[in-house]
C-alpha cells in the first residue's frame, strides 16, 4: 500500500486535518494495521515539501492546533497517474515459500514437514477470512476474498510442490 498516494487520494476528495486523514485511512485501508499518527504527519510533511499538498494556517481544535491540508494540482496529477496504472501482476517467481523449501532440502531438513506446517497456517488464515466474510462490511468481505484467493493459489502450489518434492530434492543435491 502506498501511504502517500492513499493520503493524496483522500485529500483530493476534500481538504482534511491529519487526524481526519488517519481516521479515514484506518477505516478504508488499515484493515488490521492502523496508520501511526507520526507516519501521517511525516508523510504530509514530505508531500508539502514536494509541492503535492499545502498546509493551511494552524486552527484551534479540541486538542493541539491543527492544520487543514489540501491537494495541489501536482498532487492531483500524481493520483490520476497512479490510478491509471495497473498494479504489478504478482506473485513474483522467487517467493519466500520456495526459498524455504529449497533451503530445507539443501540443509537436510524436512521440507515436507515445513510444507505441512505452511498448509496448516494458510488454512487457519482462510478460516479467519471466512469469519470476516460473515460480517456486514462489503469492503471487508472483498478484501477477505482477495486474501483467500491468494491463499488458495499458495495451497495449490504447496500440493504440487509436495508431489514433486523428491524430484526437487534430487535437483538440489545435484546442483
Amino acid at each position: 500500500m502506498s501511504v502517500p498516494l492513499a493520503l493524496l487520494g483522500l485529500l483530493e476528495r476534500e481538504p482534511s486535518h491529519g487526524y481526519d486523514l488517519k481516521r479515514d485511512y484506518d477505516t478504508y485501508f488499515g484493515r488490521g494495521k492502523s496508520l501511526p499518527f507520526g507516519q501521517v504527519y511525516s508523510t504530509l510533511g514530505r508531500l508539502a515539501r514536494d509541492g503535492k499538498v499545502t498546509a493551511g494556517q494552524s486552527e484551534p481544535g479540541d486538542g493541539p492546533e491543527r492544520k487543514r491540508y489540501a491537494i495541489t494540482p501536482i498532487g492531483a496529477r500524481e493520483v490520476e497517474e497512479w490510478l491509471s496504472e495497473p498494479v504489478a501482476a504478482e506473485p513474483y517467481l522467487q517467493t519466500v515459500l520456495f526459498t524455504k523449501v529449497v533451503l530445507a532440502l539443501m540443509l537436510g531438513r524436512d521440507a515436507a514437514a515445513y510444507l505441512d506446517l505452511q498448509r496448516a497456517t494458510h488454512l487457519r488464515r482462510m478460516r479467519e477470512f471466512a469469519q470476516i466474510k460473515r460480517g456486514d462490511s462489503l469492503a471487508d468481505a472483498l478484501l477477505a476474498d482477495h486474501g483467500m484467493f491468494h491463499l488458495e493459489a499458495d495451497l495449490r502450489w504447496i500440493d504440487v510442490t509436495q508431489a514433486r518434492l523428491d524430484a526437487l530434492a534430487e535437483l538440489v543435491r545435484t546442483s
